[in-house]
């Protein structure tokens, strides 16, 4: 059942309403300002909480459509994969707030009002790239995404952030007009963008047509992705602020290019006409080679965040290549990791900033031992750490488990190796800081010292939660169903 709302549009009107509030607070008062962030943090996950029983009794709730060119409509639409990407969104902003709080506060940062604004603004951007009923509406949020990250990135307004946010826009910008072309030749042909489960387009027309088109909304997709050798740009953006590496990682613009590859391949050309044309099996290739360098690469950096960059580019992977397996479990699972990576990896970068907030160290080899000094925050990285490399009663588990069983199910055992060749790479590359941090002695840290309670609490939850969804992958918001049913509709081609 279908119904005109507003719902969709709250979404995204309520964290951009907090964006006009906190500029107009400005830096003369901080505690209400930081306010207007929490409270719109915690009004979207009221929201969802909300909606989420509607969807799952079957209401899809769409906003009137408003025609921007003939035939061509900005619309909002809430349905089953776009819950899941804005309520994980939604669920981290809140952690994100307190400890971006947190962290600008024991750092004593600049430029805080024009933070929690960007912030504000690229949580909009999400819950529209996440509720778009088209590939134009989609398009307008990305832009607007790429736009509002900036000032975040170079934050530090020094020659390096400068430097590392002009190449952020380099890249984003130009795949972006890269994926604007794929959607005008798309509709074009087809005359329709709208998103569709199982695909809009059908399985007739123009075949070399429609792979140049998938081929510009791949690539138009795959720099915000992460996908190798697109990924230049994000290594260079960890410059910034640790909430807003966080913000990169887990909710924001690497999960918006993994979206809206799932959006491509499942809502607009579908499995049946990829699997005719042949071309998914080279997107498949691309992110299994991105999967394995972006591991071995991780391996050889010292800087934590940058080692956590790579180990971002490589997970990512996981997510495309599950959707580019085109069947229904691997569909699921790469559409349920990206909520199990959100919540490991946004767990790694929260205590990566607890530890230069609190020891000025960024390297890795600086921190043997440093689990005595901070207990809490290391065993919260260790938990992070097993989920990433696909440990049972995690998270990162229940993802990759469908992944594996979706690959066995299309005959592909190559894949298989892949991602136990991956998970072998991760428990090398991170449980090893682990290990080290208790298990050698370092006179550096010998008095006990936790990071300031407002950033141990988010990393605490957030690690948490890793244990929980890896139990339980249905606790709080039911991510695990939500993911089920995007992959059922998909696979079996049910409109909406």
């Amino acid at each position: 059942m279908s119904e005109v709302s507003l719902m969709p549009l709250y979404f995204v009107v309520i964290p951009g309403m907090a964006a006009l509030l906190i500029m107009i607070t400005g830096e003369k008062k901080p505690n209400i300002r930081e306010t207007w962030t929490i409270i719109a943090s915690i009004s979207n996950v009221a929201l969802v909480f909300y909606v989420l029983p509607r969807l799952l009794a079957g209401d899809l709730m769409q906003t009137a459509r408003y025609s921007l060119v003939p035939n061509v409509d900005f619309f909002l639409k809430i349905d089953a994969a776009g819950m899941l990407f804005a309520s994980l969104a939604s669920i981290l902003w809140v952690a994100t707030s307190f400890y971006g709080i947190g962290y600008m506060r024991a750092e004593k940062k600049k430029n805080q009002t024009g933070f929690f604004a960007s912030f504000a603004v690229c949580i909009s951007a999400v819950m529209g790239i996440s509720f778009s009923g088209n590939l134009l509406t989609f398009f307008i949020f990305y832009e607007i995404l790429t736009i509002a990250t900036y000032p975040l990135v170079v934050h530090s307004r020094n020659e390096e952030s400068i430097n590392s946010g002009r190449k952020y826009l380099a890249y984003t910008l130009i795949s972006g007009q890269v994926f604007l072309f794929g959607i005008i030749w798309l509709y074009h042909l087809t005359g329709t963008t709208d998103f569709v489960p199982g695909g809009s387009i059908g399985t007739s027309g123009n075949p070399i047509s429609l792979t140049i088109i998938f081929i510009l909304l791949i690539l138009g997709s795959a720099v915000k992705a992460g996908i190798m050798p697109f990924h230049g740009w994000l290594p260079a953006a960890m410059i910034a602020p640790t909430p807003v590496s966080a913000l990169l990682h887990a909710v924001a613009v690497v999960k918006a290019g993994v979206f809206s590859i799932v959006r491509i391949v499942g809502f607009i050309f579908g499995f049946d006409l990829l699997n005719t044309l042949g071309i998914v099996d080279y997107l498949a290739w691309l992110a299994a080679f991105t999967i394995i360098v972006a591991s071995i690469i991780a391996l050889r950096q010292d800087n934590l965040k940058r080692r956590l960059a790579f180990s971002t580019i490589g997970q990512l992977s996981y997510i495309v290549l599950g959707v580019a397996l085109a069947n229904e479990q691997a569909f699921l699972g790469g559409l349920f990791h990206i909520a199990a990576h959100a919540f490991m990896k946004i767990t790694l970068f929260f205590c990566a900033g607890a530890i230069f907030v609190n020891t000025g160290f960024k390297y890795i080899s600086e921190m043997h031992g440093i689990g005595r000094k901070m207990p809490i925050t290391m065993a919260m990285f260790g938990i992070a750490s097993l989920g990433i490399s696909g440990m049972p009663f995690t998270v990162g588990f229940i993802s990759k488990w469908n992944l594996v069983m979706g690959s066995i199910a299309g005959g592909k055992i190559f894949y298989v190796i892949v991602f136990v060749a991956s998970a072998m790479l991760s428990a090398t590359y991170l449980f090893t800081i682990f290990v080290m941090a208790f298990y050698e002695k370092n006179d550096n840290f010998t008095e006990y010292g936790e990071v300031r309670e407002d950033m141990l609490i988010p990393i605490i939850f957030t690690g948490i939660m890793s244990i929980i969804l890896g139990i339980n992958p249905n606790f709080l918001v039911k991510f695990y169903d939500l993911a089920i049913i995007s992959a059922e509709i998909v696979s079996k081609g049910i409109g909406g």
